[in-house]
């Protein structure tokens, strides 16, 4: 296993934010086939309670993969990408994400268990808003294969 023993209990804090847009809205909604309109018309977003467009729920995996991005490209992380292997993703909301959001994206790499020549690293992205309060947690799991694995 060419992963770091120390990568367990890291943490990357956030950089920067991730300004959610209406046209990303909208782009993310279609390629996920999700149809209802409080992702597409402002005016219904907004006649539901909203101040603009609302995320599809999976939207979080784009400020959380950049988070995540950090890690796979750490050099001291040891993980080469061209042998990752997206294996789970599970999303908890504390609210809906809606267009002009500024979300900040810290990851907490929760464990590193060995698998064979390889090893599954499972991450946190606590998502919080520009006033810094909870938007979300994301966790993943990534297959890291072995070199001697196909």
């Amino acid at each position: 296993m060419s992963i770091s023993e120390n990568l367990a209990g890291r943490v990357y804090p956030a950089e920067g934010t991730f300004v959610v847009g209406r046209e990303s809205i909208r782009d993310f909604a279609r390629a996920v086939k999700a149809s209802s309109p409080l992702h597409a018309d402002v005016e219904a977003a907004r006649a539901a309670g909203y101040a603009d467009l609302v995320a599809p729920p999976t939207y979080a995996i784009i400020p959380a993969q950049r988070a995540e991005s950090r890690m796979v490209l750490d050099p001291e992380a040891g993980i080469d990408f061209s042998r990752v292997v997206h294996a789970e993703q599970r999303f908890e909301l504390e609210r809906a994400i809606v267009a002009g959001d500024e979300l900040a994206a810290e990851l907490v790499v929760d464990s590193v268990r060995a698998m064979g020549a390889g090893a599954m690293v499972t991450t946190k992205a606590t998502l919080t808003d520009a006033e810094g309060r909870l938007v979300g947690v994301t966790t993943s799991a990534l297959l890291v294969r072995g070199k001697d694995e196909a």
